[in-house]
């Protein structure tokens, strides 16, 4: 897999070379004795190389993930990140240990995954406690918003200028909602890579509609000497990948997800970022995770549970919830927050061929590891579709859209990705009654409100549903309501009853 070069610091010079992407040898062996006095959450490592040999089944690995997730990290783990900050790759800062190398904004600031990830239990969304500051980890350490950093960043002059506030992403599901994103990404590459081979072949421009999976996303040009003119894409970078996660879908797969979040809320590095037996951080803990760790981590995100729908027992809330789902495609939510996409393969693999540098591609590994989305995994799992695929009840079309200016929707001041401060990939609504609050930031503390707020390319369906009689807007709303978090291990999508 060969040798890595990663600059980190740029402004002092600090070179590391990362060796081949090989697990280290940290996990302790199956029969040992528990050390005494050991405080460490992480006891044993996960080897990839048992993963990739059949040595770890899905059982084992979920198991494992699950730990990780969810363990309180410590120093010993290799919690904090003494000297950097938390962008990769990172940039050196003063040195700062013990409690004052924690901070809310720049990171790291928790100690568990769960930590926030934990409504209506671990994996899910979290309260507005929990809100994390996406792109606060640029800075060194942030204490004055009127200073600039010590690496050059401007001042931001103020909290907001400093960071994007999110609500915390539920995460059930998440495993269909990759391998949604990663066939929509390889049908639009096949449609511009047949666009290019027509351009070539007529000797003229050929112009095609970008559609996979119902959802357009705008059009592209070839031109024969093998240029694209994608001034016409919408809704997804030009490279034409999906990329699912975060609230502006800007990252590709759950792994960098992972990956991402490790270091910048927790300050624990992996391998395939940083190296094998380094120590750029300076807190003295070599190898804090492994290959195998974040594939552990990474799967047990991907096997949570399906989130479905909570139907009530009383007659008239059921009528409600009924007459509330018709009328959420009558007056065009449904055009966006699309109740159902299918899935061509039901089948569940890591990594994921789209995976950018620095994180776990298919060409690491001597083959993929899978499992059936339909089968395997928590309950409720995916329903099969004819010819071998699988139904999505997620609700949206993972596009991003310009959801137009109220101050619920558009007040970022930190552009992450290029994407403009009011434009959002369509949220995903299977589940997201049993994650309040609502919005990207959580500042819509009811249904009504956030359905309210939008606005741009949703204005057209806001108004038919503020438009309605209120007896209807109550119905919609009650229908929202519906969509939950199901109990792990019912076995149906559609439940009866409130949750005891």
């Amino acid at each position: 897999m060969g040798k890595r070069r990663l600059l980190l610091g740029a402004g002092v010079g600090i070179w590391l070379l990362a060796v081949a992407l090989v697990a280290p040898t940290v996990r302790s062996a199956a029969g040992d004795e528990p050390v005494i006095g050991d405080e460490r959450a992480i006891t044993r490592h996960v080897d990839q190389r048992e993963i990739d040999d059949g040595r770890m089944g899905l059982s084992q690995i979920l198991a494992a993930g699950e730990h990780l997730f969810t363990a309180s990290l410590s120093e010993l783990d290799g919690a904090g990140r003494p000297l950097q900050n938390g962008i990769f790759p990172p940039k050196y800062r003063a040195r700062r240990d013990g409690p004052g190398a924690f901070n809310r904004i720049s990171g790291p600031e928790a100690n568990s995954c769960s930590g926030c990830h934990n409504m209506p239990r671990a994996g899910g969304g979290g309260d507005n406690v929990a809100n994390v500051f996406v792109l606060g980890q640029r800075f060194s350490f942030f204490s004055d918003p009127t200073q600039p950093d010590e690496n050059g960043a401007p001042a931001p002059g103020s909290l907001q200028g400093a960071a994007d506030e999110r609500n915390t992403l539920g995460m059930f599901g998440s495993g269909a909602i990759e391998m949604l994103a990663r066939e929509m990404s390889a049908d639009l590459i096949a449609l511009r890579e047949n666009a290019v081979r027509g351009a070539a072949a007529s000797g003229r421009k050929v112009t095609i509609s970008l559609e996979t999976k119902g959802v357009k996303f705008g059009s592209l040009t070839a031109r024969p000497d093998g240029s694209i003119d994608s001034s016409g894409v919408e809704g997804v970078d030009a490279d034409l990948i999906v990329r699912p996660f975060h609230q502006k879908g800007v990252v590709v797969s759950l792994r960098e997800f992972t990956n991402n979040a490790y270091f910048h809320h927790h300050g624990m590095q992996s391998v395939e970022r940083f190296g094998l037996n380094t120590d750029p951080d300076g807190d003295g803990v070599l190898n804090e995770l492994t290959i195998g760790d974040v594939t552990a981590a990474t799967l047990f995100q991907a096997a949570l549970g399906i989130p479905g729908q909570r139907i009530p027992r009383d007659p008239r809330l059921r009528r409600a919830v009924a007459r509330g789902q018709q009328l959420f495609s009558q007056v065009g939510c449904a055009d966006c927050h699309r109740p159902v996409l299918l899935l061509k393969s039901r089948y569940y693999t890591e990594p994921n061929p789209f995976n950018p540098p620095f994180n776990l591609q298919p060409k690491d590994v001597p083959h993929p590891f899978r499992f059936d989305l339909t089968r395997d995994g928590e309950k409720p799992r995916l329903e099969r579709a004819p010819g071998g695929g699988a139904v999505v009840r997620c609700y949206t079309d993972l596009k991003r859209h310009n959801l137009g200016n109220d101050p619920l929707i558009n007040n970022e001041k930190v552009i992450q990705a290029g994407v403009p401060t009011n434009v959002f990939i369509t949220k995903k609504l299977w589940g997201f009654a049993s994650e309040p609050p609502y919005l990207h930031n959580g500042c819509a503390t009811t249904i009504r409100r956030a359905t309210l707020a939008h606005g741009g390319e949703a204005q057209a369906a806001r108004d038919a549903f503020a438009a309605l009689p209120e007896s209807d807007r109550a119905c919609v709303i009650e229908f929202l309501k519906s969509l939950q978090v199901l109990p792990p291990e019912v076995r149906g999508l559609i439940v009866e009853g409130r949750e005891e």
